[in-house]
């Protein structure tokens, strides 16, 4: 992506190097339902995941306050408030064409742990975002874990993980999130994973959306972008990180969505840049 001179976003609340003091235990909604990629990239259970960090409740955190950054991780950094920015004037641009106002997020750097409006939550969750406060919650080494583990990297592909937690933003702000949770509260576990595929696939669909607008406003993408988007999307499906890990996969407990539909859905956000065409609450399942 080409982004020199670009601005970097404001809204941003660098927590890196804080003090860490007692784990609440928890990590709310917002980690329940939106669980970050990263539990997917190790072949975990996102229940497993919770559990654990609900476990060190109580516990004293090692504070890494005075942490010097490395450079690839103030690069990092910057590159991430250049994404939010793009982010807020796409989705600013978006949603004056339906007569909205859009409300930018802030999105919060931070280290290992992170106190958010719903508990204590971990790095090991990876970015969520988090509507009891409208933040997006980062620890930047995720980018490192997610080459390391799964071997998807490049400029795109990370802004395709910010501004799908962005997506979820823009889905609180739309309703349809609220909608949805109130509607999981009810359901069995089984139902609920489906309605969580749902969620996430209309999030890709919406990075696909500021993709489409981030290249028509900004000529940023450059030859092979979308190739790492694509990329990503297949390496993050349900049924390829669990096949993977175990060897098979259990179609049950996908909660993201396949390789196949995550790609589509990407690709149908970016190549349309209609926001009308990115409902994944009325098909039936079997045609997400």
């Amino acid at each position: 992506m080409q982004l020199d001179g670009r601005r970097q976003s404001t809204n941003v609340d660098d927590r890196r190097g804080m003090s860490g003091g007692k784990v609440a235990g928890g990590v709310g909604l917002g980690g329940l339902i939106i669980i970050g990629l990263i539990t997917l990239l190790m072949g975990g259970d996102p229940g497993e995941v919770l559990q654990q960090v609900t476990q060190v409740g109580g516990t004293e955190i090692v504070s890494q306050s005075g942490r010097t950054p490395t450079a690839e991780e103030e690069e990092l950094a910057v590159f991430t408030k250049q994404i939010l920015a793009s982010t807020e004037d796409v989705w600013t641009k978006v949603f004056a064409q339906y007569g909205r106002t859009y409300t930018a997020p802030q999105l919060v750097l931070y280290n290992d742990y992170v106190q958010t409006a719903s508990g204590t939550a971990s790095a090991q969750m990876g970015p969520f975002y988090n509507s009891a406060d409208q933040c997006v919650y980062i620890d930047l080494s995720f980018f490192s874990t997610m080459r390391q583990q799964i071997g998807a990297d490049g400029d795109f592909a990370y802004a395709y993980v910010i501004a799908h937690e962005i997506g979820h933003h823009v889905q609180y702000l739309l309703g349809t999130l609220g909608q949805a949770h109130q509607q999981m509260a009810r359901m069995s576990q089984t139902e609920s994973n489906r309605m969580s595929v749902r969620i996430e696939l209309q999030a890709d669909f919406l990075a696909g959306i500021w993709a489409n607008y981030e290249n028509r406003m900004f000529r940023s993408l450059e030859e092979g972008d979308l190739e790492e988007g694509i990329d990503l999307a297949a390496k993050i499906g349900d049924d390829y990180l669990q096949k993977k890990a175990r060897g098979y996969a259990q179609p049950e407990s996908f909660n993201h969505g396949t390789s196949e539909q995550r790609k589509r859905w990407l690709l149908k956000g970016y190549r349309s840049g209609d926001l009308n065409q990115g409902d994944t609450f009325s098909l039936n399942y079997n045609q997400l």
